[in-house]
């Protein structure tokens, strides 16, 4: 058994699986799948788990070099916002209309779908590099 970490092993599968510039989604509870993309749905009911805290967990676990955002997000659910840039500090933003963040979800290797009820809190994060020598 894990010591620490992710434990739901699907989650952590497709974290080991990435490679350089694969792109995962963690979304609301509302956004679509598209067929073919695997959806890792974590929902329990509205709210439970939260985008932030599935978001904190896989950020922990993860490298990677750029987000994906809805620019609808900046008007619409600035908290979250403001939260992902506190996590996110050196990290390349690229803000899309929510239909094109849709589109990109088609390339992500698996959505994870939390209960978040809140709007736009949806984020596509493109895996970057990690060699050992990065602490």
């Amino acid at each position: 058994m894990k010591k620490h970490g992710i434990l739901n092993s699907e989650i952590s599968k497709v974290l080991v699986d990435l490679g350089h510039t694969d792109l995962i989604c963690i979304s609301d509870c509302g956004l679509p799948v598209p067929n073919g993309v695997k959806k890792i749905d974590l929902a329990l009911k509205y709210g439970v788990p939260t985008f932030l805290e599935v978001f904190t967990e896989v950020e922990k676990d993860m490298i990677f070099e750029k987000v994906y955002l809805a620019s609808e997000i900046k008007s619409n659910n600035p908290a979250i916002l403001e939260s992902i840039n506190n996590i996110t500090k050196d990290v390349e933003q690229t803000f899309v209309t929510h239909n094109e963040l849709k589109e990109i979800t088609r390339n992500c290797k698996a959505i994870i779908r939390t209960g978040e009820n809140t709007p736009y809190a949806n984020i596509i994060l493109q895996a970057g590099l990690f060699f050992g020598n990065e602490g």
